[in-house]
């Protein structure tokens, strides 16, 4: 389940990132439901890779906590291809239980997919909106 408000953040960053690629985290509670995604700076400041600044990875990880909620995957966008992991994400994915959601390309509808990556092996999750 993917909330439209997280959805429309998640949209809203990779607009405002473009041309570079947008980046961030999401949490979930503890049945598992997205409540937040966390909008952060790609220090990379590239348009084909990124990097999650630290220190905000750690806020966003403090602030989750302190709602009772964990840091359940990331997102990121690629702004002028399509929303399927590359082989960079593929080798970066290092959390095995963690959703990756990729949105792209960045045009008036920013499709946004979900994948779980374990092992070098990608599965395509069905998102399904939520209110």
């Amino acid at each position: 389940m993917l909330p439209a408000q997280i959805r429309q953040a998640i949209e809203a960053h990779a607009r405002w990132a473009f041309p570079q690629e947008a980046c961030g985290l999401v949490a979930a509670d503890a049945e598992g439901r997205l409540r937040m995604a966390y909008c952060l700076t790609n220090i990379e400041a590239c348009s084909s890779r990124f990097t999650v600044d630290p220190a905000e990875h750690f806020g966003a990880q403090r602030h989750a906590e302190r709602q009772g909620w964990k840091i359940a995957g990331s997102f990121h966008s690629h702004p002028r291809s399509a929303a399927e992991p590359s082989t960079h994400d593929v080798s970066g994915a290092l959390d095995p239980t963690w959703i990756y959601l990729i949105a792209g390309p960045v045009e008036e509808q920013v499709p946004v997919r979900a994948f779980r990556i374990r092992s070098g092996s990608v599965k395509e999750l069905d998102v399904v909106a939520a209110r």
